[in-house]
């Protein structure tokens, strides 16, 4: 059995074992990794390497078995579910740190949709995909804080429509290196990093785009909330969002959220982190048209532990 996609102009530049991973929900990186050595994929009918980059139009190849591109997440009542704002149409539940917002394997579970199709089980078959039930956005798995999610086909599509419309709007408060004053707005494209796919990047002058790259569009808006020694707490806000948004446009402007590593945050000294392990980014409101009534509905949530009390030790070092 063989299955083919197209490469797209949004996914140019990508590395061949990254494309896969990303159009095959199912596929672990490991397993991508493995079929590729095994020569199960080809790249318009070349057996293909695993970082090959791959160009717009590219027509990409896989023979043999597969987990499956789609599945439902399993229903994991244990998983505990915080919901800060529910009715027939929606829930705002609030995800903690170091939980995935959905699975990528058919049998894992302790996700935030594991918890959701528990409780929520009409949400089985509403969204962008099954293992994504009802889920308007995403979180990374370090990143705390509120997600949107719709209980009906309709509440879904009409939260997809104002998405689309901007006029839903998350807001995240953010710890960053450095001190920042007033308020401002970073309007830099990105495109998947070069060397490193787990990571995106901010196109700026220095950065060179290959002509098979198409950057995204996107704008951070953010205001200083206070000071923090020498760091500063960010109000971040976004209309629409990107993989990365927020921790790869702060990376760009010189202050990286404290504890990212991935995009070169600063640690902290291990008095002040007390073990925190992850970067200190909370999703903490959102805005958006109720799909029903259209009135504007408004959700928030305070800062988790971890990152508060980091900045109480910050403020009295």
């Amino acid at each position: 059995m063989a299955t083919q996609h197209t490469v797209s102009a949004a996914q140019a530049g990508q590395r061949l074992d990254r494309f896969l991973v990303d159009v095959t929900p199912g596929l672990s990186r490991a397993r991508a990794r493995a079929i590729l050595e095994a020569g199960q994929v080809r790249v318009d009918g070349h057996r293909a390497r695993k970082g090959e980059p791959l160009v717009e139009g590219n027509v990409v190849e896989v023979t043999g078995e597969l987990p499956p591109q789609d599945f439902p997440p399993v229903a994991t009542p244990e998983v505990t579910l915080v919901v800060r704002y529910e009715d027939a149409d929606v829930v705002v539940v609030e995800k903690p740190a170091g939980m995935p917002t959905h699975p990528l394997r058919p049998d894992e579970t302790g996700t935030l949709a594991n918890a959701l199709i528990a409780r929520y089980p009409e949400m089985a078959g509403v969204g962008f995909h099954q293992r994504e039930p009802g889920l308007l956005h995403r979180l990374d798995t370090d990143t705390s804080g509120l997600v949107l999610a719709a209980r009906t086909k309709e509440a879904f599509e009409a939260l997809r429509a104002a998405t689309a419309e901007e006029k839903l709007e998350k807001r995240y408060l953010a710890l960053v290196e450095g001190r920042l004053a007033g308020e401002g707005v970073v309007e830099l494209p990105l495109i998947p990093h070069r060397k490193d796919p787990k990571r995106v990047e901010a196109v700026t002058e220095h950065v060179r785009i290959r002509a098979a790259v198409k950057p995204h569009a996107a704008t951070t808006r953010w205001r200083v909330a206070s000071e923090v020694g020498e760091f500063t707490l960010l109000e971040v806000s976004l209309t629409r969002a990107f993989r990365h948004q927020v921790r790869a446009h702060l990376a760009a402007i010189g202050h990286p959220l404290v504890g990212d590593v991935l995009y070169r945050g600063p640690a902290l000294p291990a008095d002040v982190a007390q073990g925190l392990a992850r970067h200190c980014l909370h999703a903490s409101e959102i805005h958006f048209p109720h799909p029903r009534t259209g009135v504007m509905t408004r959700v928030v949530s305070a800062l988790p532990e971890d990152i508060s009390g980091v900045i109480h030790r910050l403020r009295r070092s």
